[in-house]
């Protein structure tokens, strides 16, 4: 909401550059894709490191004889 309403203030006082930001949001986000997707992949990779040093410690906590 915060966006649009910058969008809506930069319309009012130049809208060449609103009408330029609205064109060029979809290839900007279009050229960033791969990087998030890269960010989710290397965020799954922590967490499944994170898992498996985690997995002795979790292990003994968990024991049902105590």
């Amino acid at each position: 909401m915060l966006s649009f309403l910058l969008w809506l203030v930069v319309l009012f006082l130049c809208w060449p550059l609103a009408l330029l930001a609205l064109l060029l949001y979809p290839l900007v986000w279009l050229l960033l894709l791969p990087f998030r997707l890269v960010g989710i992949g290397v965020e799954a990779v922590f967490e499944l490191l994170r898992a498996i040093v985690m997995l002795p410690a979790r292990v003994l906590r968990s024991s049902p004889g105590r």
